[in-house]
């Protein structure tokens, strides 16, 4: 089964779709990281305040033993099992063991048995114990009285349940998936309305397009943005062109119909008339080379496929070779001199058998009118890189050349610059079609090197 190829608008919705949520992903644990360390760091300064709270209000007495403040940093240090603990363990200046744990932590073991040296503060948790996991806050102190002997040293926990501070995370957990995922959403909603808005243009193009195959409209004729309007503007191009091919073929094959009508309908009157065998032979042959050079002249005009926009490049030496040895062969008792000056990036953008009957009528035409000599000039017209470039080519002969005031005369169809030299007089008018289908331009004019003919086409670069 083949799947279906993905619409832009679902491309670029699931491209959007998978980066929101790899970034809302990667922010939400970013933050939800960073309030976790915040309560942690928060809970620590309270822990570390409640015990330097405790320290600044001990006392010892005269057998050095600590006796604590009457109300605690927080009444839930007096609370049993209220979750907040406090305790002391250490060792006087008689190096008697001293211990005390607030009246919270009465019956429950808590992990109060790592002492510090003295300065030497720590913070940790959760960790687990007999009663729950918590997370404690220590420090070392050391007590001296005024003649700096030593009273005690002693490290001072204090720790708390991990209910709270889990509590806190967890509700800010759920607040931020709730709010990140209402984000998610609404920024979605609003990619699909920025996609459904950008890709109008698009749409429009489609329908638009729709129009033209069902008929309703000629071309797309409709205001579309800059980055669509060399492709609306090719399509165009392209639209126009097969409907001139179309229309060409159509015409030519109501020409030829039309043009055989009569040489037919000569020979049907002449047969059916009653006559002599040798005056029927010499109309039938009158009139089958007729239509022979009505049909030449039709295929010919048929072959000219006309503009193609999309067309690849094509060199010109080779084909000119080709046909150049041909009509070396035909017009061998002149011996004729054929120079080429093509130049290497010239290029020609069309079909190839267009490309033929081109250089193939004017190098006729040269060949047949010249003395001696004939020459060929190719040159690529550039105006910008990357862009198709244009084709400047020539044709010279020495021959006696074209009078201004015949030009015209010569370009049309049927007609010879002289009757007595054989000929369908259609190559020029040929050659014209083309230039005129690829939106060329043919110029004839007298050469000033060589004196005769000079056929000058022109095909402007694509800017």
């Amino acid at each position: 089964m083949k799947l279906r190829t993905l619409s832009l608008q679902a491309r670029q919705l699931l491209a959007a779709s998978l980066g929101l949520i790899a970034f809302l992903g990667l922010t939400g644990y970013a933050l939800d990281r960073a309030f976790t360390e915040t309560s942690q760091n928060a809970l620590r300064d309270r822990l570390r305040s409640y015990a330097l709270a405790y320290v600044s209000g001990m006392e010892f007495s005269r057998d050095q033993m600590p006796l604590m403040p009457e109300l605690p940093p927080d009444p839930r240090f007096d609370r049993p099992g209220s979750g907040l603990y406090a305790g002391l363990l250490g060792a006087n200046g008689k190096q008697e063991a001293i211990e005390w744990q607030s009246a919270s932590g009465l019956g429950r073991e808590l992990p109060f048995a790592d002492r510090l040296d003295t300065g030497v503060e720590g913070f940790g948790g959760p960790l687990s114990s007999p009663a729950g996991n918590v997370y404690r806050y220590s420090y070392g102190f050391r007590w001296e009285d005024d003649s700096g002997d030593l009273v005690a040293a002693f490290t001072f926990f204090v720790a708390e349940d991990e209910y709270w501070v889990k509590r806190q995370i967890e509700v800010f957990r759920r607040a931020l998936w709730v709010y990140l995922g209402g984000g998610a959403l609404l920024l979605l909603g609003l990619q699909v309305l920025v996609l459904r808005w950008s890709l109008q243009p698009l749409r429009r193009v489609s329908a638009d397009m729709r129009r033209v195959e069902s008929g309703q409209r000629a071309q797309l004729d409709g205001a579309y943005p800059r980055e669509l309007a060399l492709l609306t503007d090719n399509i165009n191009a392209f639209v126009k062109s097969e409907r001139e091919h179309l229309d060409r073929y159509r015409n030519t094959l109501s020409d030829l119909a039309h043009s055989l009508k009569t040489p037919l309908a000569v020979l049907r009157t002449r047969i059916d008339a009653q006559g002599d065998d040798a005056g029927l032979r010499e109309e039938v042959l009158t009139q089958v080379r007729r239509m022979d050079e009505i049909v030449a002249y039709q295929l010919s005009r048929a072959a000219t496929t006309g503009h193609q926009l999309f067309s690849a490049p094509l060199k010109l030496t080779e084909p000119a070779e080709n046909i150049v040895q041909s009509l070396e062969k035909v017009y061998a008792e002149k011996n004729v001199l054929c120079e080429f000056e093509i130049d290497q990036l010239a290029r020609f953008y069309g079909e190839q058998g267009d490309l033929m009957e081109l250089l193939g009528n004017l190098l006729e035409n040269a060949f047949k009118w010249c003395q001696h000599r004939v020459v060929l000039t190719a040159r690529a017209m550039t105006v910008a890189p990357n862009r198709r470039s244009g084709l400047l080519l020539t044709v010279e002969d020495d021959g006696p050349g074209i009078a201004e005031d015949q030009i015209e005369r010569v370009l049309q169809r049927g007609v010879r610059g002289d009757e007595r030299v054989h000929g369908h007089g259609i190559g020029l008018a040929i050659v014209q079609d083309i230039v005129r289908a690829y939106h060329g331009e043919l110029v004839v004019e007298r050469s000033e090197e060589l004196g005769g003919a000079r056929f000058v086409v022109q095909f402007a670069p694509l800017v």
